[in-house]
C-alpha cells in the first residue's frame, strides 16, 4: 500500500469514507443535478448538429449541416469543371447470380466481352453491389472469374446514361427501389444461412454437454488436517449458534469423504473447552449422535480427546475445572450408551495414569451422571462395567479414604446411600406430597438427592403414576411461587433449578405433562387464581422446553369432568399465551 501510495505521488486512491454533513449531502446532489442538466443539454445540441440536414439558400445551392471543417464552396469555379467524355453504355450493375451476393465484397468485374463493333471501344465494369450498398465486413473471400456481358443485365440492373437522366427523379426513385429489394434479399439469405449456423452450434453444444455428463465427476480431493481444522471450525460455529443436529450432521457426513474426523472431534473439545455449560452439553450430544448414527467411529471419538486429555494436567493452571469441562463434554456419551462405560473409561484413562489424575476426571463424570439419573443407578453402571478403582488411582493411595473424601462411596456398595432412605411401600397421596414439599421447599435438597429418595421409595410403576408426577409438580411449583403482600409471582430460578427433575419424569410424555399440567391448575385455583400467575408458569415451563405444545393443546381442549374446577377462569387467563402460541406455530411453518 505504502509503494502504491508513493507511485501516485502521495495521493490516496480512495476517499475518505468519513461521515458526511447534511451541507455536503445537498451539495453533492445539487452538482449531480447540473452534470445531468449538462448531459441533457449536450445531447439536444448534437441532435440538432446532426448531418445529413439540407437548406436551401436563396441561390439555390443544398448546404448540409453538421460537418465539421466544412469548406464553403464557390459556385463560380464550377464553371471550369468540364464534362469528361463518357460512353452511355457503360453499365453498373450488381451480380447477375443473387446467390453470389453472399460472397463478400471481392465480387470486383474481372474481364468483359468487347464492345461491338462500330461503338467506342470501352470496358464494361461490374461491380458487386453489395459493396455499393454497404460497407459491412465480407463474409467470404471468393471471386467470381465469370465475366458477365453487358447486355444480359437482369430487371432489377439500373443503367448510367446522360447526366440528364441521372437528374431524372423518377428513374432515381425506381433504382432506389430496386436496390432496396436487392438488399433484402440478401440480408434475408444471409439470417436464413446465420440461423443454420447457430442451430449447427447449438447442437454441437448439446452433444458436448451430453458427453461432459456421461463423464463421471471425480472424486472430491483429500483435504490436509489444516483445512479439515478450518472447516470443522465453520461447522461447529454454526451448529452452536442454530443448533440444528441434522444440518451438523449432513456437513460432519460429507468431511468425512475428505478427512479425517478426529480432527473435528479434537476441535470441537478445543472449541467448547472454555465456553458455557451449555455449548459443552450441545456439543456433547453431537458427538453422542454421531458415534450412535456411526458417522463417527470409535477410534477418532478416542483419537479426538487423547490430545487434550494429555496437555490436561498443564492446562489444569489455567483453567482449573478443566475436568468438569471434559466431563460435561463426555457424560451426553454414557447416559445414551453410545460406549460403554468400562470401554470409554479405560481409553480415557490412559493418557491420565502417568500424572496420577484419571480419578479426578471419573469422579467428575460419575457425579455428573448422578445428577441425570441417580447414585444408585450410576453404581450399578460402575458395577456392571466391571471397574476396579485401584486401576484408576496411584500406586499407594487409600481408595476408601478417596472415595469418602469424593463422595463416591454409592459405586462400592449396593444399599441406599440416603439417609432418608425408607422401606418401599406403597405411599398415599399426602404422604408423597408432604415428602416431597419437605425435600424440595424446606430442605431444599440437591438433584441428586431427590434422585436418590425417588429410587430408594419407588418402583417404576409408581414413578410414572400420575400420583407421584402431580405430587412432583405441586411442590416445584410451591417453591417457585413468592407472595409479595396480595400478589404473586414465579421465581423463574427455581423453576430453571429444577428442570432437570421435571424432564426426567415427564420423560417428554404427553400424557404425564398433562397431569403436570392439571396439578398446576389445582395449585392456582386453591390460591383463588392471582391474576397473570398461571400466565408466568406457563411462559416458564415452555421457554425451559418442560411442557410441549401438544401438551398445552390438549389441556386447552380437555373437558375431563374431573379437573373441571375454575377451569374458564383459568382458561380465560391463558388466552394470550394461547394466541401466541399459534401465531408463532403458524409463522414457523410459513418460513
Amino acid at each position: 500500500d505504502v509503494i502504491d501510495l508513493r507511485l501516485c505521488n502521495w495521493v490516496s486512491r480512495r476517499a475518505d469514507q468519513g461521515p458526511k454533513t447534511i451541507e455536503q449531502i445537498h451539495k453533492e446532489a445539487k452538482i449531480e443535478e447540473q452534470e445531468e442538466q449538462r448531459k441533457v443539454q449536450q445531447l439536444m445540441t448534437k441532435e440538432k448538429r446532426r448531418p445529413g440536414v439540407q437548406r436551401v439558400d436563396e441561390g439555390g445551392w443544398n448546404t448540409v449541416q453538421g460537418a465539421k471543417n466544412s469548406r464553403v464552396l464557390d459556385p463560380s469555379k464550377f464553371l471550369k469543371i468540364t464534362k469528361p467524355t463518357i460512353d452511355e453504355k457503360i453499365q453498373l450493375v450488381p451480380k447477375a447470380q443473387l446467390g453470389s451476393w453472399g460472397k463478400g465484397s471481392s465480387g470486383g468485374a474481372k474481364a468483359s466481352e468487347s464492345a461491338p463493333s462500330g461503338s467506342p471501344s470501352a470496358t464494361p465494369l461490374e461491380f458487386d453491389s453489395r459493396r455499393a450498398l454497404t460497407s459491412r465486413g465480407s463474409m467470404g473471400r471468393e471471386k467470381s472469374d465469370k465475366p458477365i456481358p453487358a447486355g444480359t443485365a437482369r430487371p432489377n440492373t439500373f443503367l448510367r446514361g446522360s447526366s440528364k437522366d441521372l437528374l431524372d427523379n423518377q428513374s432515381q426513385e425506381e433504382q432506389r427501389r430496386e436496390m432496396l429489394e436487392t438488399v433484402k434479399q440478401l440480408t434475408g439469405g444471409l439470417d436464413a444461412e446465420r440461423a443454420s449456423t447457430e442451430a449447427d452450434r447449438s447442437k454441437t453444444r448439446e452433444l458436448a454437454k451430453s458427453e461432459m455428463c456421461a463423464v463421471p465427476a471425480p472424486d472430491k480431493p483429500a483435504l490436509s488436517e489444516e483445512e479439515v481444522e478450518r472447516k470443522s471450525k465453520s461447522i461447529i460455529d454454526e451448529f452452536l449458534h442454530i443448533n440444528d443436529f441434522k444440518e451438523a450432521t449432513q456437513c460432519i457426513e460429507e468431511l468425512s469423504a475428505q478427512g479425517p474426523l478426529h480432527v473435528f472431534v479434537k476441535v470441537g473439545v478445543e472449541f467448547t473447552l472454555e465456553r458455557s455449560q451449555i455449548t459443552r452439553d450441545h456439543m456433547g450430544h453431537l458427538l453422542y449422535q454421531l458415534v450412535q448414527s456411526e458417522k463417527l467411529s470409535k477410534q477418532d471419538f478416542f483419537k479426538g480427546f487423547s490430545e487434550t486429555l494429555e496437555l490436561a494436567d498443564d492446562m489444569a493452571i489455567d483453567i482449573p475445572h478443566i475436568w468438569l469441562y471434559l466431563a460435561e463434554l463426555v457424560t451426553p456419551m454414557l447416559k445414551g450408551g453410545g460406549i460403554s462405560m468400562r470401554e470409554l473409561i479405560v481409553e480415557f484413562s490412559k493418557p491420565l495414569l502417568p500424572v496420577g489424575r484419571a480419578g479426578v476426571l471419573l469422579s467428575e463424570i460419575l457425579h455428573l451422571l448422578c445428577r441425570q439419573m441417580s447414585h444408585k443407578k450410576v453404581g450399578a453402571l460402575w458395577r456392571e462395567a466391571d471397574l476396579s478403582w485401584k486401576d484408576f488411582l496411584p500406586e499407594g493411595e487409600d481408595v476408601h479414604h478417596f472415595l469418602l473424601e469424593q463422595k463416591l462411596d454409592f459405586t462400592e456398595s449396593e444399599g441406599p446411600c440416603s439417609s432418608e432412605a425408607l422401606s418401599k411401600k406403597e405411599l398415599s397421596a399426602e404422604e408423597l406430597s408432604q415428602r416431597l414439599e419437605k425435600l424440595i421447599m424446606e430442605e431444599k435438597a440437591d438433584d441428586e438427592r431427590i434422585f436418590d429418595w425417588v429410587e430408594a421409595n419407588l418402583d417404576e410403576s409408581q414413578m410414572s403414576s400420575p400420583t407421584f408426577l402431580r405430587a412432583l409438580m405441586t411442590a416445584v411449583c410451591k417453591a417457585a411461587i413468592i407472595a409479595d403482600c396480595s400478589t404473586f409471582r414465579v421465581d423463574t430460578a427455581v423453576i430453571k433449578q429444577r428442570v432437570p427433575i421435571l424432564l426426567k419424569y415427564l420423560d417428554s410424555d404427553t400424557e404425564k405433562e398433562l397431569q403436570a399440567l392439571y396439578a398446576l391448575q389445582a395449585s392456582i385455583v386453591k390460591l383463588d387464581q392471582p391474576a397473570n400467575l398461571l400466565r408466568m408458569f406457563f411462559d416458564c415451563l415452555y421457554d425451559e422446553e418442560v411442557i410441549s405444545e401438544d401438551a398445552f393443546y390438549k389441556w386447552e381442549s380437555s373437558k375431563d369432568p374431573a379437573e373441571q374446577a375454575g377451569k374458564g377462569v383459568a382458561l380465560k387467563s391463558v388466552t394470550a399465551f394461547f394466541t401466541w402460541l399459534r401465531e408463532a406455530e403458524e409463522e414457523s411453518e410459513d418460513n
